[in-house]
């Protein structure tokens, strides 16, 4: 008996060093990675290779061996004349014929539009290179989100217009309110049959614990200087009607700058008729003009290979150790947070 406390208490001190060893491991890498600066990595993926890729695979595997061998050494022959004709080219002089490039962005977007930092590194990065003849593809989803997010969204997407770059946008799922703000920059929309487009309009839902503080004798006092500082509050009594009708004038303020960018973006939009809040099926959505044509992004795509070189522009934050073995508790404990602090004083689209 004896000998078994001894061995229990001798593993129970192991055990400790061993996690406190760890825990000053994890705690050193932790400060290390504070002090870099947190940098991120530009991924760029050639779709069009992969498809073709794909094909051959199908292809392949629908053939026969000897087929297969036939087409093997059909496409080594035409290899080797393509580069013995690029070679003759470069001798040449004369300059290589380039197709024009599509670059794929993907934004699925959150209710603080956080991928926005991501969004403007790529837009910046094709920027960097693209020229009048190429184009940019970005498959969106969002039903919307805080009105200064998206708006910053809707941003980085007018850069890629006022750069000359043709912008389409494909949504296969939703664009609504936020997502419908930054649709609307596109030269052209395209929906799948049964996306939900629209709700071009404003809501602020703020949930009050007044009463329940009340009976629980708890106490909140509210301090602002400035008479509109806070009209409507989660803690506090919200008892005054002027309060309210001001609380819904800045609603309508914000909904009359999201219809006011809709029609500056979409000249031709009936924006009386489509910004009521509602929202529409593709198909609905093209009659009323708010899409300019029916489909998936997987049909553009497929389309545009013949054509076009389509590259894949994605970027993406390196993750610091210390959030990996947290598993990004602390980010989102804070996205939680900035929710309920949005929703008692911010709109949203």
């Amino acid at each position: 008996m004896e000998l078994l406390s001894q061995y229990g208490l001798f593993l129970a001190k192991v055990v400790t060093i061993v996690l406190a060893i760890g825990a000053l491991v994890v705690l050193t890498f932790g400060v290390t990675q504070r002090k870099r600066p947190r940098k991120g990595e530009l991924q760029v993926m050639n779709l069009g290779e992969q498809y073709r890729e794909m094909q051959n695979e199908m292809r392949d595997t629908c053939m026969s061996d000897t087929e297969r061998k036939l087409v093997a050494k059909r496409k080594k022959k035409e290899d080797k004349a393509a580069a013995k004709e690029e070679k003759l080219r470069a001798k040449r002089g004369d300059e290589k014929v380039v197709k024009p490039r599509l670059y794929v962005l993907d934004f699925n977007g959150s209710m603080d539009a956080g991928e926005v930092s991501a969004l403007r590194e790529e837009v910046s990065a094709v920027l960097a290179v693209a020229t009048p003849q190429d184009e940019v593809l970005l498959r969106l989803e969002s039903p919307g989100g805080v009105v200064h997010g998206y708006r910053l969204a809707a941003s980085q997407l007018q850069r890629l217009r006022d750069g000359g770059i043709r912008l389409t946008v494909a949504v296969d799922k939703v664009a609504a309110s936020g997502g419908y703000m930054m649709a609307c920059v596109a030269d052209r929309i395209v929906a799948a049959p049964f996306a939900i487009i629209g709700s071009i309009g404003v809501v602020a839902q703020i949930p009050n614990f007044n009463r329940l503080l009340k009976n629980n004798d708890i106490d909140v006092e509210l301090h602002t200087a400035g008479e509109y500082k806070r009209t409507l509050t989660l803690f506090g009594e919200n008892n005054t009607e002027q309060g309210r009708e001001k609380f819904r004038e800045e609603l309508n303020v914000t909904h009359g700058l999201f219809k006011q960018f809709v029609k500056e973006m979409q000249p031709t939009l009936d924006i009386d008729k489509t910004a009521t809040g509602e929202h529409w099926f593709g198909t609905q959505a093209q009659t009323l003009g708010l899409v300019d044509a029916i489909g998936t992004s997987d049909d553009l795509l497929i389309q545009e290979i013949t054509t076009h070189e389509v590259l894949s522009v994605r970027y993406t934050r390196r993750k610091r150790l210390l959030d990996k073995i947290m598993g990004n508790a602390g980010d989102s404990a804070e996205r939680l947070l900035l929710r309920w602090w949005q929703r008692g004083s911010h709109p949203f689209v």
